[in-house]
């Protein structure tokens, strides 16, 4: 390690603390806010030194941005320490580090097994792309663990799922599923976002490999995209790093500087976002002008006691179905003043969906009807406006429906 490179971080320092300090890099200079190495390559002090690194690159040394950026490593390093993982690979965005986790251990002839609710990008992933190249999907119901055991075989080569469904928020026993994969050799992948590392740590709970869209919650801001792989480091620096930094969806520096900021604050924004979301369940649970309110914090949510059991609170997320279908859908949504309309999640800002003709649109109605993405479904985003304001606005939109 370089001697003029102080790298400090502690796996017994609790999630705050792992979110403002771990993996931090100072260089020479001593600066409080991490340093932003917007560089695209590095220099050798020697011809020897270039043929060494290519052979073998040093735990703190870097060859080209494609392949690792001190910023980009403070980034892994902190989302780690929080994990609980032994390593990570940051990527392009969120779908980059979905595909790059499942295409990098994967070939022609494996099979793998899919809940089949996924965001309609995660699902062009698996259905389209994986089974163009010759692996074998199956698809099976995420919250049915007899549908998982049914499905996984001896020559499963992994799972996949989202631990909380987009955007019906099915939540998943990841105990149960992790066993299955786990008692037939396969490995466990496991999209986290909805559930947040803040909330439910999914490697302690089975999972092998865990994926995030940073853009969500790690950012929270609205400022850039990114995403995140953890893992062991023989999957992430064996199998996943070496086909992310030749296909080129790593991620940039810049967006990993802003990514740190994010986190420094994560922790605290989800706490708040997720009371927002508790009292916004409340106030629309029973509502008139709703077929359901879906939420996993609600006693009327089918795995409640899954989700208190995984998760140390339910997420800032929740999903209503308002009576009417989509035209009654978009008169709330039009009616909404705080609320904005748009397609991210996990912002500061609180953000309503459509998914039926958005985030899902790509899907036959047969699908989304399966899937239970109704003309009617809104997914929210609680954001950090007072919750007073975003209650208020929603049932005052309510009203036009």
């Amino acid at each position: 390690m370089a001697d003029d490179l102080k790298v400090s971080g502690k796996a017994g320092w609790q999630p705050r603390t792992k979110l403002v300090h771990g993996g931090t890099r100072r260089s020479q200079y001593n600066e409080v806010s991490e340093a932003m190495f917007l560089t695209q390559g590095f220099v050798y002090e020697t011809a020897e030194q270039a043929e060494a690194r290519f052979k073998t690159v040093g735990p703190d040394e870097f060859i080209y941005a494609r392949y690792g950026n001190p910023t980009v490593a403070m980034f892994e390093e902190r989302a780690a320490l929080l994990e609980g993982a032994e390593d990570a690979f940051a990527c392009a965005s969120g779908m980059a580090a979905v595909s790059g986790a499942l295409t990098s251990m994967l070939q022609a002839g494996d099979h793998i097994v899919s809940a089949k609710a996924l965001f309609g990008s995660c699902l062009y992933v698996v259905e389209n792309i994986l089974s163009r190249y010759g692996v074998e999907v199956t698809f099976v119901d995420g919250t049915d663990l007899e549908a998982w055991k049914a499905a996984v075989r001896p020559d499963t080569k992994a799972v996949f799922l989202e631990a909380i469904s987009n955007p019906t928020l099915e939540v998943a026993d990841l105990r149960g599923i992790s066993k299955i994969a786990h008692d037939n050799g396969a490995l466990v992948l496991v999209d986290n976002v909805f559930a947040t590392p803040v909330f439910q740590r999914s490697l302690e709970l089975g999972a092998d490999v865990v994926i995030y869209s940073a853009t969500k919650h790690m950012d929270g801001q609205g400022r850039v995209l990114g995403g995140i792989v953890l893992g062991t480091k023989e999957f992430i620096r064996g199998t996943l790093e070496p086909y992310m930094k030749h296909t080129g969806g790593s991620m940039s520096p810049f967006n990993a500087w802003v990514l740190l900021k994010g986190l420094e604050t994560m922790a605290l924004r989800c706490d708040a976002q997720a009371d927002t979301a508790e009292a916004l369940a409340a106030a629309l649970d029973g509502h008139p002008k709703l077929e359901k309110v879906i939420f996993p914090g609600l006693a009327s949510h089918a795995q409640h006691e899954l989700a208190k059991s995984q998760m140390s609170r339910p997420g800032t997320m929740l999903s209503i179905e308002v009576k009417g279908g989509q035209e009654a859908a978009f008169r709330v949504l039009n009616a909404l003043e705080v609320f904005i309309i748009s397609n991210n999640l996990g912002d500061a800002k609180s953000i309503v969906t459509h998914p039926a003709t958005t985030t899902h649109s790509r899907l036959s109605d047969e699908q989304k009807a399966e899937l239970g993405i109704a003309p009617g479904l809104i997914r929210i985003s609680c954001g950090l406006e007072d919750s007073g304001d975003l209650v208020a606005d929603m049932l005052a939109a309510l009203d036009q429906a």
